[in-house]
């Protein structure tokens, strides 16, 4: 592949699948620690301290996260004000559903709800983090009474219902997001031939439905087995 390609809408959206299974693969991962939480309170506090003060993670792998989303983000928008600008195909563009899917017609919508969610998100649980480790210079990950702080914090972002339906709705835009752009990821990198295509279409399908399922239940699940 040239180096002029990436500077093609062509190159713009292998770039942007290739941010996109990355993540993926995030998404796996923090849904993986996130489920301990229902299982044992005590896994997840292990969990999450060894995530948060280990310094590969912190120092390597959360900047190249942060960098992925933006990346993905900004991709995103541009590739939407690049497919705007372009009119060569004003049939398409006029009959959008002849030629595309609902899903694919409104990534930009999904996306940028899921962006919302994001903030929210950094707000709860990044924010208040990062302020707790870097500014304040407490990397104990303890309370007053000596026991880890993570649980609890999870436990009290989700006392609140209105903050509950926001999470299930963002997570709800995360499926349909998904459930395009890995379908999509793959053919931009032109994984789409024979089997391996049904293969991964069917992966990409269960992916995206289980995977905020799953973040849906724990929200669920916290909100529920406390006491209002």
């Amino acid at each position: 592949m040239s180096k002029s390609t990436f500077y093609t809408s062509v190159g713009y959206k292998i770039l942007m699948a290739l941010s996109g299974l990355f993540l993926m693969v995030f998404l796996a991962q923090h849904l993986t620690i996130n489920l301990l939480s229902v299982i044992s309170a005590e896994a997840f506090n292990e969990a999450s301290h060894f995530m948060g003060t280990n310094p590969l993670v912190q120092f390597l792998l959360q900047p190249v996260l942060m960098f992925a989303v933006v990346f993905h983000f900004v991709m995103g928008f541009v590739l939407e004000l690049k497919n705007r600008n372009a009119r060569t195909t004003d049939y398409a563009f006029k009959n959008p559903s002849t030629s595309s899917s609902w899903m694919s017609r409104n990534m930009i919508i999904s996306g940028i709800t899921v962006l919302a969610f994001l903030a929210l998100h950094f707000i709860d649980f990044w924010i208040p983090e990062i302020n707790t480790k870097y500014i304040v210079g407490d990397m104990s990950g303890l309370m007053a009474d000596g026991s880890f702080r993570y649980f609890h914090e999870l436990q009290h972002e989700f006392q609140s219902l209105p903050r509950v339906i926001a999470y299930v709705l963002a997570f709800g835009f995360l499926s349909l997001h998904l459930l395009h752009g890995f379908k999509s990821s793959f053919q931009s990198v032109g994984l789409t031939n024979g089997k391996k295509r049904v293969t991964l279409h069917k992966f990409g399908n269960v992916f995206a439905i289980a995977v905020p399922l799953g973040f849906v239940f724990i929200a669920l699940f916290h909100f529920l087995t406390q006491s209002h």
